[in-house]
């Protein structure tokens, strides 16, 4: 699509009114949540209105625009499972069988110390999201990270840090994340002919290293000296969440899904003319904004068989590391943080300073690597 279509969608405006109300949107996506508390405590319903806003100042709307929006949280493909029926499963079984949930995870803690139980934790996690999907991964890890012996502030830490590796280590395999399928379908073709292993033989160059380094640095961060061994009471067995508030998360969650195909939709008339004049190695860097939008939709907008691989790379790179850096960023954020009762301030503390450094470094790597400039 080229910017001349933009005149199209809305016939007798002019361009740059339609430019400067989807920056706008985009900016009060970015801040409204650290400046507005409504916004900060109700993420779900802000990003559907703000999704909604996008779809209409772009003339967006479609029947098959709101069937994918309903779609997208209940489905996986053609399969009738998705992250609405996973977070409500899971939780369900959470909330009857949490005792046992909660014992086995104390004694595996006890016996393992909490620092190797941590770095187990974020590198499994990361390494096998690839294959029974972030949606998975994340309602698993959610509901083991609440149960540890730790205060807020370090369960806040390791959530993030496994969000990071999670999403890394999805992108090995079309069965992680719908990103990963897209790039695939993508690329199936001429020149590349990708097929199921394309991914690992890519990237995991850069995602299994990193999953270790993650794993190293959150035990070593987060634990530091407290003991180890401080066991989950009583009183987390005998007061789960309630089966309610288990209803409620998977409803806000299929909100947040929702609001996400909606807000990608209406924003990617600007996306698609910006993205397509600038380079890939400028592209890493602006596509930071991967950190309040599907990471599946610029996929499917950036990536095209007829750019290099070193292009392909780098592109891929920006978006998997940005997802990680604020709640909407990817599946594993919503999912963790609905559960555990994370703000957007307090996700954005931890996760863009090490978002930011994990662009740098990955940034210099690729440059060490020839795969930019």
């Amino acid at each position: 699509m080229q910017f001349g279509s933009l005149i199209e969608i809305q016939p007798g405006q002019p361009i740059w009114w339609l430019v400067t109300v989807q920056v706008l949107i985009i900016l009060i996506v970015l801040l409204a949540p650290f400046k507005v508390k409504w916004c900060e405590h109700n993420l779900e319903v802000f990003f559907l209105i703000m999704g909604l806003a996008a779809v209409t100042v772009s003339s967006s709307w479609s029947g098959q625009l709101i069937i994918d929006a309903l779609k997208s949280p209940v489905m996986i493909g053609s399969l009738p499972i998705g992250i609405f029926q996973v977070v409500l499963v899971f939780g369900l079984l959470i909330y009857f069988f949490n005792r046992q949930f909660y014992q086995s995870i104390n004694w595996l803690v006890h016996k393992l110390s909490l620092r190797i139980f941590i770095l187990l934790l974020i590198l499994i996690l990361g390494l096998i999201s690839s294959l029974i999907s972030v949606i998975v991964t994340s309602v698993i890890l959610a509901e083991i990270v609440a149960v540890l012996p730790l205060r807020k502030a370090e369960r806040i830490k390791l959530v993030v840090i496994t969000c990071f590796a999670v999403g890394l280590g999805a992108v090995l395999t079309p069965l992680g994340e719908p990103m990963s399928t897209i790039l695939v379908q993508r690329l199936s073709g001429p020149t590349y002919f990708a097929g199921f292993t394309w991914p690992i033989q890519y990237f995991a160059i850069f995602v299994i290293p990193a999953a270790f380094i993650l794993a190293l640095f959150g035990s070593l961060w987060i634990v530091k000296k407290r003991p180890a061994d401080n066991p989950v009471t009583e009183e987390t067995f005998a007061n789960p969440d309630s089966l309610r508030t288990v209803i409620i998360r998977a409803i806000k969650v299929f909100a947040f899904v929702a609001a996400l195909v909606f807000l990608g939709e209406g924003l990617k008339p600007l996306i698609i003319w910006f993205f397509d004049k600038i380079p890939a190695a400028v592209l890493y860097w602006i596509n930071t904004i991967s950190a309040v939008l599907d990471n599946a939709t610029l996929t499917s907008i950036e990536i095209s068989p007829q750019m290099g691989l070193s292009q392909i790379i780098c592109i891929v790179m920006g978006l998997l590391i940005a997802g990680g850096m604020l709640i909407p960023g990817n599946i594993p954020n919503i999912v963790a943080a609905g559960r555990l009762r994370i703000s957007m301030k307090e996700w954005a503390k931890i996760g863009m300073p090490i978002g930011l450094a994990m662009m740098l470094i990955f940034f210099m790597i690729l440059i060490f690597l020839g795969y930019v400039f």
